[in-house]
Order: structure tokens, then sequence, then C-alpha cells
């Protein structure tokens, strides 16, 4: 079992590594998703083979977007984890992330540069090309906006549908 969990663990490190992730916070939500009761971060320490500091800083993105969560234990001061086990809700919080203001602030940035390059005057090939390959960037970002939004509000309106796309079986 150890030598399966630890092979899991590495799949999820490549996986996260190819999203451009650190391949450690794969392998802490492989830990994580592969305990059967919440981890402290101590035993994910053990268990991933990197410093309480990386853990915990990594945790924090994992719990940031819905795919593990924190638990308390009655009379421990330690914090626990738990892996999110209902993929929809993983896929839907990292579709909200997406409406972080951070990333809203990114697109914004986006948005200017092709204002700017509106604005300009007429210019040589370079300009033209740089102002079309924007307008691209942004036309793209903003039919992924129009389509997250879609995503989120059929999901809100309680139909479940792309739930079960997921495996989420609703009960009647």
């Amino acid at each position: 079992m150890a030598t399966v969990q630890g092979q899991f663990m590495e799949a999820m490190g490549q996986v996260a590594e190819f999203w451009g992730a650190p391949r450690s916070v794969g392998s802490l939500y492989g830990a994580i998703y592969c305990s059967p009761k919440p981890a402290s971060l101590d035993e994910l320490v053990d268990r991933v083979g990197v410093t309480k500091g990386a853990i915990s800083l990594n945790v924090r993105a994992l719990e940031r977007l819905g795919l593990v969560r924190w638990v308390s234990r009655v009379g421990d001061r330690k914090d626990y984890y738990e892996a999110e086990p209902d993929f929809w809700n993983v896929v839907r919080g990292i579709l909200r992330e997406r409406r972080n203001r951070d990333f809203d602030r990114a697109l914004s940035a986006v948005r200017a540069c092709a204002e700017t390059l509106e604005k300009a005057s007429e210019g040589d090939g370079d300009l033209l090309f740089l102002k079309e390959r924007v307008d691209r960037i942004v036309s793209f970002f903003g039919a992924l906006d129009r389509i997250v939004a879609t995503i989120l509000a059929l999901d809100n309106l309680g139909k479940g549908t792309f739930g079960n796309l997921f495996g989420k079986r609703r009960r009647p």
C-alpha cells in the first residue's frame, strides 16, 4: 500500500508540474488525498519530504483552490487537512478562484495594452503584429470569462448537470 501511495504522490507531482505548479504541491495533494484520516503538518512533512514551511505554504495554496480543507480536532492545537473528495467542488473552486481579483487585475492589464495599441497611430508591421496578438488574447480571455460565468450560473441554478459530468450524484 505504501508503494502505491508513493507512486500516486509522484504521479500527482508530475500533474502539478505539467500545470506549472511545483512538484511538491502535487505530491502534497497526493499525500493528503491518500490519507484515510486528516493529516497534520508534521505527518505531511514526513510523507512528502519537504520542510514544514513549504508544507504550510503549499497547503494554503491547495486550500485556496478548494482541493483540501482544514479540519480541527477537539483538544488538539495542530492543524489537520483532508482532501475534498467531490471533484465537482474542486472544479467549481478553481473556476471561482479564476474570478480572483489578482487574475482580474492581470486581465485588466492585458486589456489596457490592447487599448493603448488601439490608440496608436498607424505603425509598422511589428506594431500591427503585436496589436493582432494582444487582441487575440483579449478575445480568448473574454470568451473564457463568459464560459466560466455561464458554468457557475448554471451550477447555481441547482440543476446538477455539470456536477453529474464529474461523477457527483445528487439526491432527489
